[in-house]
């Protein structure tokens, strides 16, 4: 709720990350997220930390991220972990995001569970789908004061985070996705009928483009197809392509509303500091000149669709084109936010 707030009075116009992620005298989540992971690390054998322990910061594997289904990724997976190992692995993850974040992305690895039946039962089965099929990666010696960075990583959730000078530096590329977006088919030992992972992520985004002037809808909509995927999928930097799409500034007060709305739903899944240092970087940006909303595909459900919100430092990407494995269509959500300045802490020159 205190991070919404921020977003009160003048701060209700800007929209942008400004110089980039602002720096907030809190050490909270840095201090959380760095005596999780020594607490975790603590308790793997030599081999296991073999494979989740990079000692350099800087090794290239820390800017290899990709959220498709993969024989082997780097890091420990939670199937190899003892029980005691799970639990802190699941507290480190806990440490990295919100409740609502650590809810989505635990709902993530357990939508495996439903891709495994379903897919086994219709004889479609081409990957491994297991819900403790995700990886764990520390870069460096973690410490609040120290630089080091975090990967947690599987099938559909892809953390990734820097820490440095006691602060959170960097939570980007941040890739959830969710497939079934909506539960259609009951399975047993899966999440009920109804689930919606990413509701809001996708609702939010419908009532904008739906809520769009004729003239709004001319500068918004790019495309009559949606694409297939988001741009620079597992690449270390985002896409540079100029914004394109409505201006913030052309919006009604209602669906500048809607559009702070869709933004808190990618930002809120971090901890309340990070969130807070992401929402200060918007106030401090000046206005919402650079930032642009874009729309390709369909305008309801269930038919492919696509948006995009872009600043001069951030970029949200969502796109929901493929089945699920049952078959129903357009129910197979991609959403991505990342960092215009450069993510992994390593700025665009």
């Amino acid at each position: 709720m205190k991070s919404r707030m921020l977003l009160a009075g003048a701060a209700l116009i800007a929209l942008t990350f400004g110089s980039g992620w602002a720096v907030l005298k809190t050490k909270t989540t840095a201090t959380n997220m760095s005596d999780a992971a020594v607490t975790f690390l603590e308790t793997l054998t030599a081999d296991q930390k073999k494979k989740a322990f990079f000692e350099e910061f800087a090794a290239p594997e820390r800017l290899g991220w990709h959220f498709i289904p993969k024989a082997e990724r780097k890091g420990l997976q939670i199937k190899e972990m003892t029980e005691d190992q799970k639990k802190a692995a699941h507290a480190l993850l806990r440490s990295t995001l919100s409740q609502i974040g650590y809810e989505k992305a635990t709902q993530i690895m357990q939508l495996e569970h439903i891709l495994h039946e379903l897919e086994e039962a219709k004889g479609t089965r081409r990957f491994a789908r297991d819900p403790q099929r995700y990886y764990f990666t520390v870069f460096g010696k973690p410490g609040a004061d120290d630089r080091w960075g975090l990967s947690i990583e599987g099938h559909h959730l892809s953390l990734n985070f820097v820490v440095a000078d006691g602060q959170v530096v960097s939570s980007t590329p941040s890739f959830f996705a969710a497939n079934p977006a909506i539960v259609m088919n009951e399975v047993e030992g899966g999440a009920k009928k109804g689930t919606r992972v990413l509701a809001q992520e996708e609702e939010l985004a419908f009532k904008i483009v739906n809520s769009l002037s004729a003239e709004q809808a001319e500068s918004a909509i790019i495309a009559e197809k949606a694409p297939a995927e988001i741009r620079a999928a597992g690449e270390a930097q985002p896409p540079n392509e100029k914004a394109v799409g409505v201006r913030y500034g052309d919006l009604d007060e209602s669906q500048q509303k809607l559009m702070r709305e869709l933004f808190h739903s990618y930002v809120d899944k971090l901890p309340a500091d990070v969130a807070e240092a992401c929402l200060n970087a918007v106030v401090e940006g000046g206005g919402p000149a650079d930032v642009r909303f874009a729309w390709a595909g369909a305008k309801k459900p269930g038919i492919g669709h696509y948006y995009r919100i872009q600043g001069t430092s951030f970029l949200i990407e969502f796109v929901n084109t493929q089945p699920d494995p049952a078959g129903n269509p357009a129910n197979h959500i991609h959403c991505v936010f990342r960092n215009m300045k450069g993510d992994f802490a390593m700025p665009i020159k």
